[in-house]
Formats: C-alpha cells, sequence, structure tokens
C-alpha cells in the first residue's frame, strides 16, 4: 500500500496599511499548527519574532470568529493555542482568509490568503518561500505611521534605522528555522 502525498498549502501575506505592498508568498506543509505558520511568517516577512501574536478567523463550519496564538488568561480575548490547532482544519479552501496580528502595540495587521492547495514536492524543503515584495518595516519603528515617517525620509525615523531599504527583498535571504525550538525558547519567557 502506498502512502498518501502529503498536500502543500500556498498561502500570499500581506501586510495591510501599507502601499505599495509589502507581501510574500509562501508554501507550508498541510500538516503545519497555527504556530508553526506564525513562525514561517515571521522568517519569511523578517520579523523578530519579539511580540505577541494571533490568527484571526472565522471557523468554516460555525462562522464564529476565533483567535489563535498565544493564550493568556489576563486577556479580554479568549485565544487557543496556536500549536494545538493545524491549520488545514481552518483553510480548508482557495480564497479563506485569516488576520494575522503581531505586535499589538505597534499593531501590524497582515492579510493571510489561501491560494492554492498542491501536492508535495519530494525534491522540495518545506516552508518555503516562493516570492515576495519589498523590505518589511523594521522591528519597534512604531507600527504603519513610523513606517511611513521612515519612507518619508523623516529625520528622526532615518536616523534610527540609516541603512533600511524598503524595496530590498531578496527571496534568498530567507532562513526559515525550527518552530519547536522556538516554541521552548518562547516557554521560557511566558508562562503557558
Amino acid at each position: 500500500m502506498t502512502k498518501r502525498l502529503e498536500n502543500v498549502l500556498e498561502l500570499r501575506v500581506e501586510l495591510r496599511g501599507i502601499k505599495p505592498p509589502i507581501w510574500r508568498r509562501i508554501q507550508v506543509p498541510e500538516s503545519y499548527t497555527f504556530w508553526d505558520l506564525h513562525c514561517a511568517i515571521q522568517d519569511a516577512m523578517g520579523w523578530l519574532d519579539g511580540h505577541l501574536h494571533a490568527f484571526v478567523l472565522r471557523n468554516p463550519k460555525s462562522g464564529i470568529e476565533q483567535w489563535i496564538g498565544v493564550p493568556d488568561p489576563d486577556s479580554w480575548q479568549p485565544t487557543k493555542a496556536g500549536w494545538k490547532e493545524k491549520v488545514r482544519k481552518h483553510f480548508v479552501a482557495p480564497g479563506h482568509v485569516a488576520d494575522y496580528l503581531y505586535d499589538f502595540g505597534d499593531g501590524w495587521e497582515h492579510k493571510v490568503t489561501l491560494q492554492k492547495i498542491l501536492p508535495r514536492d519530494r525534491e522540495e524543503v518545506y516552508p518555503r518561500c516562493v516570492a515576495g515584495r519589498r523590505a518589511c518595516p523594521p522591528e519597534d519603528c512604531g507600527g504603519v505611521w513610523g513606517y511611513r515617517d521612515l519612507v518619508s525620509g523623516d529625520p528622526d525615523a532615518r536616523q534610527a534605522y540609516p541603512d533600511f531599504d524598503p524595496e530590498e527583498f531578496d527571496i534568498e535571504d530567507v532562513i526559515f528555522e525550527d518552530p519547536e525550538e522556538r516554541r521552548q525558547d518562547m516557554e521560557d519567557w511566558i508562562e503557558l
């Protein structure tokens, strides 16, 4: 009996509120959890993963809005643990969308859209970034407003990030780290 090949989800991740758009197209195994997807987005976009995050999406069966990320018992928003929720359970057909929120202080919002469900290519290593445009804003630059100051040439913003080039993106620079190692590191500073 032959084992069925695992499928791959091709997702477009676009940073909201910035024009021209900053985006990445990534491919991840359908077996991924939302924690794994969070790590892949961090790596593909160039974020440093130093802040909390959440995926906000509608359950495809019930239509009820759900938050998936790092649970916080003190939060007003009930959040399911991302490492316990499979991405494929929620992204079931091309066109399904989720919001990915990162750094609740700076308020980075991303639109994550399932573009394709593909058969896994055994010659490829997943996750992988297959396309993208423009540099991710520097961590802690002040959200969309701080980013706009930076690209408009505001002297204070440029002084803080003198080497930042908003047009620079090289797909060869994207390196994906192990999500399980990152979760273990996170457990050192957040009580789960």
